[in-house]
């Protein structure tokens, strides 16, 4: 179940775009957390609820498709999204391989990437209607 607002996990060694990304993501909507690389992003994972990842493919130490592999080891459902500025059928069948539930090649604009998340957060959990049901305060008058 997902708990309004849902937390997204922004991976990606490049500190600009990673940032850029967490000012899209920022509250009230949304509750980022940043990683600089995948071994970060899986110490975060560990530590607290995450309802969505976003992550470079490619990054030093673990790159993003080996990330969601190891994701995949303790949270099978959770939605992860890659991108990849050298996107290739080859990263594409490996993302579909390890249940990545999208791909999207950089460069690619901030309102695209917005739209694939809230495609997964509804998509898997229901999202933004499972957390207002959650509210009575939030119900609308019919």
């Amino acid at each position: 179940m997902l708990v309004n607002p849902p937390a997204v996990l922004i991976t990606d060694d490049d500190p600009a775009w990673r940032e850029a990304l967490g000012e899209v993501f920022g509250p009230p909507q949304y509750r980022p957390l940043l990683a600089s690389d995948g071994c970060e992003a899986l110490e975060i994972l560990r530590q607290q609820r995450i309802d969505l990842v976003l992550l470079d493919m490619h990054m030093p130490r673990l790159n993003g498709l080996e990330t969601i592999r190891r994701v995949r080891e303790f949270r099978l459902e959770l939605p992860c999204i890659l991108l990849s500025a050298a996107l290739d059928d080859r990263i594409r069948c490996d993302a579909l391989a390890v249940r990545a539930y999208s791909v999207l090649a950089k460069p690619i604009r901030l309102g695209e990437v917005r739209r694939v998340v809230q495609q997964a957060l509804r998509a898997v959990y229901d999202w933004p209607r499972a957390c207002q049901d959650e509210s009575p305060g939030d119900a609308q008058p019919r």
